[in-house]
This record gives C-alpha cells, sequence and structure tokens, in this order.
C-alpha cells in the first residue's frame, strides 16, 4: 500500500515554493491561530469516519467536528438550522431542497486544486462522450450555479459550484446468497412472494421512490416518462403497488440509516433489501454473506459533495477550502473506496490504494491477495471479483438518480402515508 502523506508540513518542507503554489489555493493565511479553528460538519454516516477527522488533524492542524445524521435529518438542517454546521457533506437531490433556502455558499473553482482532475459525471454529465445521461436529479444538472448569491441553477459549468464533488456509487439491491439459494437478475424480486416478510426498502422518499419506481417498471407495471420526475398520476400508481405489497406482509421493515440495513441482513431478518455500499461492507466483515447483486436493470445512482455555510468566512473559510482540497488529494478517496465508493478524483485516490486494492474496486480485476475494509477486516479473498465489476460496467448502467421531483410535495405526502398504513 501506497505510503505517500498528503500534510501542509511536509509539501512546504524544504521550501518548494512551486509545489506548495500547487497544492494550496492562494491566497492562504496560516497562522498560529489554525490550530484554534473548529469546522462542524453535518453528513450522513457512510463518510463520517473518526479516521477522517484525526486525519485531518494530523495533516492540516484544525479540528474536524462531524454529525452523522440520516438523509433527512441532514437536509432538515441544512435548510433550517444554517447556524448549526459549516460544512455540509450532502447528496446532490439534497442541493435542490437547501440551496434555494440561501444557508449555502457558492465555491470558486479556481480555488479547487484538482479541479480538472474530477469525473466528468458531476461536469457535463458523462463518465464518456458517448455516456447517455440518465433520468433523475444528475449530479451535473445541480453542480453550478449563475454565480455568488445566486439561487438559480447554471445548465453550465459556470466557475461557482453549489457542492464540490466527493464520492459517488451505483446502488442496487443487497442479498443474501446463502438464504436465497437462487440466482436474483431483476428489481421485481423485491416484491416476490417468495420473500414475504423478509424484504425491506429504505424509509427515505426520494431515494425509496427511485427503487420502487426500478421495480415498478422492471415488472412491466408502468413504463414511465422519467422516472425521476413522475406525474401525479404515476407517484400514485407506484406507490399503491408497494401499498398492496406492505399489506400482504411483503416487507420485515423499513429502514433509515445503514446501520440499521446491516442489522436486518446480518441477522437474516431479511434476505433482499435497498441497500448501501458500505452496509454490503459491514455485514461481509461480520463474516455473513451478502451479496451487492448487478441486475439486468442497471443501477440507481447518487453522488455527494461538500457544501459550504453562507456565514462561514475569514480563516474558518480558508479553512473548509484547504480541508477540500485535502479531501481531494486522494487518501480520504481511496480510504471510502476501500468499502465500494468512488471518488469523484480517481487519479488522486489511486495514489493511496495498493494496485490490487485498485485492480479490485475500480477495474473489476480479481484480487490476487486479502481485500478489507476502511477500518482493516479482511472482506474478500484471493480470487474474488467486484459484484458488477469494473467502474465502467458499473456506472454506465445507471438507470437512474436519486431525485426531488417537481411534485415532490405530493410525492412526500404519498410516501409518508404509504410508511404509516
Amino acid at each position: 500500500m501506497s505510503k505517500m502523506r498528503y500534510s501542509r508540513r511536509n509539501i512546504l518542507k524544504g521550501g518548494a515554493a512551486a509545489v506548495a503554489a500547487s497544492a494550496f489555493p492562494a491566497p492562504m493565511i496560516w497562522a498560529q491561530d489554525i490550530k484554534n479553528v473548529v469546522l462542524r460538519q453535518a453528513g450522513t454516516g457512510v463518510s463520517a469516519f473518526n479516521e477522517v477527522a484525526a486525519k485531518v488533524k494530523e495533516d492540516l492542524g484544525f479540528t474536524l467536528e462531524m454529525t452523522a445524521l440520516d438523509s433527512d435529518a441532514v437536509t432538515q438542517r441544512a435548510a433550517t438550522q444554517p447556524d448549526s454546521y459549516d460544512i455540509a457533506d450532502i447528496e446532490y437531490w439534497i442541493c435542490k431542497k437547501v440551496w434555494p433556502t440561501g444557508n449555502l455558499q457558492a465555491m470558486d473553482i479556481s480555488k479547487i486544486t484538482n479541479y480538472d482532475k474530477i469525473a466528468g459525471t458531476f461536469r457535463d454529465g458523462k463518465l464518456t462522450p458517448d455516456s447517455v445521461i440518465a433520468q433523475g436529479t444528475a449530479p451535473h444538472t445541480v453542480g453550478f450555479v449563475e454565480g455568488p448569491g445566486s439561487t438559480t441553477f447554471s445548465t453550465q459549468d459556470s466557475g461557482w459550484m453549489t457542492l464540490i464533488p466527493t464520492i459517488y456509487n451505483a446502488d442496487t439491491l443487497g442479498i443474501r446468497p446463502d438464504l436465497i439459494g437462487r440466482p436474483i437478475e431483476s428489481w421485481a424480486e423485491l416484491l416476490n412472494p417468495e420473500f414475504k416478510g423478509k424484504a425491506s426498502i429504505l424509509d427515505i422518499s426520494s431515494i425509496g421512490i427511485m427503487d420502487m419506481a426500478m421495480v415498478c417498471e422492471a415488472m412491466g407495471e408502468i413504463q414511465y416518462a422519467d422516472k425521476g420526475n413522475m406525474t401525479t398520476d404515476e407517484i400514485d400508481k407506484t406507490i399503491g403497488i408497494f401499498m398492496e405489497a406492505k399489506k400482504a406482509g411483503q416487507f420485515r421493515a423499513f429502514w433509515k440509516s445503514f446501520d440499521e440495513s446491516v442489522n436486518l441482513m446480518a441477522s437474516g431478518e431479511v434476505v433482499i433489501q435497498s441497500m448501501w455500499s458500505p452496509a454490503i461492507t459491514a455485514v461481509k466483515a461480520q463474516g455473513v454473506p451478502c451479496v451487492y447483486q448487478p441486475l439486468k436493470e442497471g443501477y440507481r445512482s447518487w453522488g455527494g459533495g461538500i457544501g459550504l455555510s453562507a456565514g462561514l468566512s475569514g480563516l474558518p473559510l480558508d479553512a473548509a477550502y484547504e480541508y477540500i482540497n485535502w479531501y481531494l488529494s486522494g487518501w480520504v478517496g481511496g480510504f471510502l473506496m476501500r468499502q465500494g465508493y468512488y471518488s469523484a478524483v480517481p487519479e488522486t485516490s489511486k495514489l493511496f490504494m495498493s494496485e490490487d486494492e485498485w485492480g479490485f474496486w475500480y477495474e473489476g480485476k480479481a484480487a490476487t491477495g486479502d481485500i478489507v475494509s476502511p477500518g482493516g477486516t479482511v472482506i474478500e479473498q484471493a480470487g474474488a471479483v467486484r459484484d458488477g465489476g469494473s467502474f465502467l460496467d458499473r456506472m454506465g448502467k445507471v438507470a437512474c438518480w436519486n431525485s426531488v421531483m417537481d411534485e415532490n410535495q405530493y410525492m412526500v405526502r404519498k410516501w409518508n402515508e404509504f410508511v404509516a398504513a
């Protein structure tokens, strides 16, 4: 594994001015006061690791306080409690709800060292020139604004970003292959009566409704014009199909945090469910068989990024930009890729992974040795191949993104009725 370190001390040591200038946005004011800076970050538990906060303290000198919440709670805090955080570690669909409040500030891409290395998904929506942009709230559609103070999303790279992208992934259903005992190939299996009482779906409306849409379309029940922007009639039909399944006893439970999904799957109470990559990793770390199952209809995707509070200024704002540049410099990307995520700047993350790790997680190659989780637990052994294959195999089969629809209020009301029924 690479021994490279990214720290201000190492970069500045030796007086390499050109290296220092390329590593940090200028001008930067770094005095003794930096040790007293505390940045409060609110985000979901899938990226709020103590190891990251400790590494920030070691490399950058200031304190990062992380608060881990579920997606709905993060959205509510970002939209209604602007004084409670400095950094919002959120998904792009959340940005669509939060940005109009004015609680986040536009970020100047000229201060982002590795901006030119950020994956095309976040800049123009395309992994390759021939890529077809999937339905839903694709990150690039809410990634730029017209300028500082603007509440209008820009349709092109304006030089001002809403979020600086950090991680993303292609999500699918998690299964217990040892308890199912046969191949699973379609999203439609989530409502297969064979799994009555042993299925689950996540209770986060903007994500769960997209899983529902993948299932309903796979069953041949609904053909959506745009899964990411349903009509009220399509919402009614989608929720109605799942309401019937719920009344028939299809679901063991609903979940909001990946910890809950881990417990359901590891215990065997659930054998097929909506799931996130770190939850799969956590189940495997317990020695329990769990597969992030590739499905013929494709994946539901999401992207996350770092947003800055509108009230952040002065030295704390400088520290926040340095934190972002440090985040994109590779260590965090390599760390989070070990739970199955993709870094928004893969080129730098590769430097902090072994050749075997990179081959397994990114290139879809068979492992030549043990593959470990971010915590160091062995989760795969030599010969294993990542579920779904390479980065292009997985992200190239994205059918939709987590989404906030034009009829969002109506959808959320119907979703809440479904959960409460």
